[in-house]
């Protein structure tokens, strides 16, 4: 089990990658070259993802290798997980599993004063900030839906919680669009409550990494765009003056 913080990761551009939706954002990112320093998969995306660096399946493996309780995702961890030459931190070592390595609970714990952790992604989060990452990406970490409004994952708060501590620490966070997390999916004039009432909302966005207010109609005056947009012609927008909704 890890004790001492891995002096490698301090600085490093991290991606997240967990089993929902807005995993989809994370395939689009890499086909239109956007490089992470290291990729970390949750769960069953250790067998989507191409060499992951770093795993976390926070339950025990006999869960996978023992039962069916995973559903859908036991075959594949079955036949995954021993086959990883990645660390995979968990909650306790199984030789099926022969890359499995215990999640420095003790540690993390310790240092950040913090027990608040009760989803897998948030462990992923809570290592990023106890290594010192320099930027984490989110990706996949979806727990609600638009279209599922009778539908709830629980950990939302976790992550988000986490997600908090890392940005008082000056770590770059970054949400997948189609991401519910720190309302990522939410429309730009509609993320300040109250304020998307009015008929010009106050909107927050980031440019240039720091954080901007001004009103709707502004946004629009500066025709700035999304990302994501192409065609069969160039944009005739600079691109160092787009928003970046993506980053809360």
């Amino acid at each position: 089990m890890l004790k001492k913080r891995i002096k490698a990761l301090k600085g490093k551009n991290i991606a997240i990658v967990a089993m929902g939706e807005s995993q989809l954002d994370f395939h689009i990112a890499r086909t239109h070259s956007q490089e992470y320093d290291e990729v970390w998969a949750i769960n069953a995306m250790c067998g989507i993802i191409p060499n992951p660096d770093r795993v976390f399946a926070m339950d025990p493996m006999t869960r996978y290798f023992d039962t069916e309780d995973a559903g859908g995702q036991t075959q594949l961890m079955r036949k995954t997980l021993s086959k990883l030459t990645c660390p995979v931190y968990s909650v306790e070592l199984d030789k099926r599993a022969p890359s499995v390595e215990l999640y420095p609970i003790n540690a993390i714990i310790n240092d950040t004063e913090c027990g608040y952790l009760n989803n897998t992604v948030a462990y992923a989060i809570a290592f990023g900030y106890w290594n010192q990452v320099g930027s984490i990406s989110m990706f996949g970490a979806d727990f609600t839906y638009k279209k599922l409004v009778y539908f709830a994952e629980m950990g939302r708060a976790c992550c988000e919680f986490w997600l908090a501590k890392c940005m008082e620490q000056k770590i770059e966070v970054q949400i997948a669009l189609r991401s519910n997390l720190l309302d990522a999916n939410v429309e730009i004039k509609d993320k300040l409550y109250g304020y998307h009432r009015l008929q010009d909302p106050t909107v927050s966005y980031v440019k240039n990494n720091k954080m901007n207010v001004c009103k709707y109609s502004e946004v629009i005056k500066q025709q700035m765009v999304p990302y994501g947009i192409s065609g069969r012609e160039d944009p005739e927008t600079n691109f160092n003056d787009i928003v970046e909704p993506n980053k809360p």
